[in-house]
């Protein structure tokens, strides 16, 4: 396991990391999460992704209720929670980027991860409602009580994150260092080109997220729709309308193809290739089996498996590079 530094900041993540979204408190039980963790941490991950709303609090509880038993070095792990959608109050104070959610959702996540501080906060989406500056604001004063140590964004824009960091630098206040956007080889935009000048201005993290397409580029798809799966559940109908297409289905399969010339799973080709572009910091992988997640941690070993020319071959058969704008 190699570790990267995250933006311009002196935290380095693992290369690989883990995130607990669908899975924790909802799709498998606390026994399943324990070893999946265990098998994360024992391969040098160390940093473990949550979020308030995942299993409305529930993903939290169990991460917090493993942290407390497996008596890991605080100083040994990451671990985070973003803050935006709440745990499942409707009520307007009970979600958002304004000072009150934020700072009460803190409280919360600290409670139920059971840790005195957040390594990072992500503020999960942007807030129309909430004027930037009180986010920010309210961001830095929690670093500055010593609740969290950084703050990111997620799936925020590049004006969005760079007006954070223009109201962070007028009143000398603490900016964001780490976006966490989606990015596989079926989505690609933010990080290839809208964030483009960000890694060059203001320095930019980022721990990427649904490197396997929920499940689309490990080929389990190519001979048909598995309905008991991730894709296969019914808050995630947006995303399977999105991604399940029969064009996206025909390239997985000449990628699969790929992969077993080379003495890859599909699975571990689509990992390396997202952790081989040098933005991003760490890939973050989900599983619901053990199997699962031992196979991706593994690609590590192959890295030499990824050249220019397998580069080159992917590309061909993807057929989507982003095209930066003419300036």
């Amino acid at each position: 396991m190699e570790y990267r530094q995250t933006g311009n900041s002196g935290l380095y993540l693992s290369e690989l990391s883990f995130g607990s979204w669908i899975t924790f408190g909802n799709q498998i039980d606390k026994e399943l999460s324990t070893k999946l963790m265990h098998t994360a941490y024992d391969a040098g991950v160390n940093f473990f992704d949550n979020a308030e709303v995942y299993a409305h609090g529930k993903s939290e509880e169990v991460m917090g209720e493993i942290l407390k038993a497996s008596n890991w070095s605080r100083d040994s792990y990451v671990v985070s929670s973003k803050v935006y959608f709440g745990k499942g109050g409707k009520l307007p104070t009970q979600r958002g980027l304004n000072r009150k959610h934020i700072v009460e959702a803190c409280h919360d996540a600290l409670k139920r991860l059971q840790v005195d501080y957040l390594d990072i906060y992500f503020c999960h989406r942007p807030d129309k409602g909430t004027p930037i500056v009180e986010t920010v604001w309210t961001m830095h004063q929690l670093i500055m009580q010593g609740k969290i140590l950084y703050w990111g964004t997620s799936e925020w824009s590049a004006q969005e994150i760079m007006e954070a960091h223009r109201v962070a630098a007028q009143n000398n206040l603490i900016g964001p260092i780490v976006e966490q956007p989606q990015y596989n080889m079926l989505h690609r935009d933010k990080i290839e080109v809208e964030y483009s000048q960000i890694y060059k201005t203001v320095g930019l993290g980022t721990t990427i997220w649904s490197p396997l397409a929920s499940g689309i580029l490990t080929g389990k798809y190519n001979d048909g729709f598995i309905a008991d799966t991730r894709l296969g559940r019914d808050e995630l109908n947006w995303l399977k309308e999105l991604i399940y297409t029969k064009e996206n289905i025909e390239k997985v399969k000449k990628l699969t193809i790929l992969a077993m010339d080379i003495g890859l799973t599909m699975a571990q080709l689509a990992i390396l290739w997202c952790n081989a572009n040098p933005n991003v910091t760490t890939v973050l992988l989900g599983a619901s089996k053990v199997g699962q997640l031992e196979e991706n941690l593994a690609a590590l070993n192959l890295k030499d498996k990824i050249n220019s020319e397998i580069i080159e071959e992917v590309e061909r058969i993807l057929a989507n590079k982003p095209n930066a704008p003419a300036f």
